[in-house]
């Protein structure tokens, strides 16, 4: 398998493992678990086949897919009640799941168009979409709205890699490069609580205040 193979099959697992850690915190039954595990795992990865014209989507070409999340689901099922913080673990799958995701998103948009810039975006796409859907699923505070790096750092780990492809510097080196720098900044950011700069601007009022 090559890594850009590999980098899939595990992203996938990664956020379905996710997926299925967020049931276990909402105390779902065994379908409540297979649901979010598959949601989660395919989602980011629908989302960019779609966006880039390629269907049917990859898990219905490979049902694979659909048995490895299916797998993880039933797995996290029977043993999500030994881990003491699930939603620790959860952060930082969620974080190796990213790394590897923004990596093999982009190098699908950038085999199916030659686009740097339809590259970059499909890597954030494929590795942030899965995580959203998981918490608007599950009731989870948004990864969007927590304060820490997320999306961007998707976007800097898709810009590395469409970056060391242009410069031929072979799919091994660019996808290592792209993944770990992508981890390096959300780990960081899950570890030091590094963030973005945010307007100094006031709260949004509620719409009710709005109208009246």
């Amino acid at each position: 398998m090559s890594l850009l193979g590999f980098l899939d099959y595990a992203g996938v697992a990664v956020f379905a493992a996710t997926g299925a850690l967020s049931a276990s915190r909402k105390e779902l039954d065994l379908i409540g678990f297979l649901f979010l595990a598959l949601v989660t795992g395919i989602g980011g990865g629908t989302m960019r086949d779609v966006v880039l014209g390629s269907l049917p989507v990859f898990w219905v070409i490979n049902p694979d897919y659909v048995l490895v999340c299916a797998s993880v689901g039933v797995l996290v099922f029977f043993t999500a009640h030994m881990v003491e913080s699930r939603y620790r673990l959860l952060v930082w799958l969620d974080a190796i799941g990213l790394s590897a995701y923004c990596v093999m998103g982009a190098a699908k948009g950038y085999v199916a168009t030659g686009s740097p810039t339809v590259a970059i975006v499909t890597g954030t796409l494929t590795a942030a979409c899965g995580g959203i859907l998981r918490d608007i699923i599950a009731g989870e505070p948004s990864v969007l709205l927590r304060p820490e790096i997320y999306v961007t750092a998707a976007l800097v780990g898709a810009t590395v890699f469409t970056a060391a492809t242009e410069f031929d510097l072979g799919p091994l080196t660019a996808s290592v490069l792209g993944a770990l720098t992508a981890f390096a900044i959300r780990g960081g950011a899950l570890w030091f609580g590094w963030s973005l700069p945010r307007p100094n601007s006031r709260p949004g009022r509620s719409p009710d205040d709005v109208m009246k």
